[in-house]
């Protein structure tokens, strides 16, 4: 891998392979009774997040503690950032402090690029914008691929607010790399102009999960709305929300997920999100083994271990 991960454009079908076979040997050491290996004992590593999040921040720092990694998590809002010091300078000062990773989210796409051009430490994107979000694509390649025996061929339906989602870039990027059909589906105000360029079909709901495998939904993102995007939440609920009829259209053994935080009978019916073909659980406990893969990586991996 690269120094940095900022996205799924930077790897290759082969490295993303990588990342999903080495989290298969992470997800074992959560299986242990004492979950923590030595791997990255020594290492620094500074979480630095401009929005709110749980899944991912919370991810990161347990698979940080179970390779070992000196943790320091940064509360933007009790930070220098709110007596107006910029992301730049911010990165720097914690730069002078010799970390060895920074994971960070904030909601300027190309944050993380800014950073990894001015910081010698390596740099995880965890989220940035509309950009991009790729350790979800890459948590949600490695669920998918523990209940299919490929991606490659699979039809995935990804359903929502296609405008504001960097999940759904990250996703479109990854799956179709590694040779899914990838449907879209959501009201024409939050379908991006020209999706269809990065190998999508764009379609109704109803074609869109029809005999898909794979249904991902998409969390409606009121915070950066501005202006009317749908008439009603409920209407948007009616037109797109996954119901158990729905869901009916697709395969028989068809996974339901997403990425969080869920808007219960908005996006997803409680009956779907809590079904039996829900795997949005297994996504979240996916999230450290594939984030501690990840970090394994970027730290050296194999080659750290040799050379030690």
């Amino acid at each position: 891998m690269k120094k940095d991960l900022l996205s799924i454009d930077d790897l290759s079908a082969d490295e993303i392979y990588r990342v999903l076979d080495t989290a298969e040997a992470m997800r074992e050491i959560g299986e242990r009774p004492i979950k923590k290996v030595p791997t990255l004992r020594g290492k620094t590593v500074v979480n630095l997040f401009y929005e709110p999040s749980t899944r991912t921040r919370t991810s990161f720092e347990i698979a940080e503690k179970r390779l070992s990694a000196d943790t320091l998590n940064i509360a933007v809002q009790a930070s220098s950032v709110q007596k107006g010091e910029t992301l730049a300078d911010t990165a720097m000062n914690i730069e002078a402090m010799s970390p060895d990773m920074i994971v960070i989210r904030h909601s300027s796409s190309g944050a993380c690029n800014l950073l990894s051009r001015i910081c010698k430490s390596r740099i995880i994107n965890a989220g940035d914008g509309l950009h991009e979000h790729p350790t979800q694509a890459l948590l949600d390649a490695f669920t998918i691929k523990q209940h299919k025996p490929s991606i490659e061929g699979l039809k995935v339906a990804i359903v929502g607010d296609l405008l504001h989602s960097r999940v759904l870039r990250s996703n479109v990027l990854l799956l179709t790399k590694l040779g899914a059909h990838v449907f879209v589906s959501g009201p024409p105000t939050l379908v991006p102009r020209g999706i269809e360029q990065l190998g999508v079909t764009v379609a109704t709901v109803d074609d869109a999960v029809r005999d898909a495998d794979v249904v991902m939904m998409l969390r409606i993102q009121q915070e950066r709305m501005q202006g009317a995007f749908f008439p009603s939440l409920r209407e948007y609920y009616n037109l797109f929300g996954m119901t158990t009829e729905r869901v009916s259209r697709a395969k028989p053994d068809v996974i339901i997920m997403h990425p969080g935080p869920m808007n219960r009978g908005v996006e997803i019916a409680s009956e779907v999100a809590d079904g039996p073909y829900s795997v949005i659980l297994e996504q979240v406990a996916n999230g450290v083994a594939v984030r501690m893969a990840v970090l394994y990586l970027l730290a050296g991996g194999v080659e750290n271990e040799a050379a030690a």
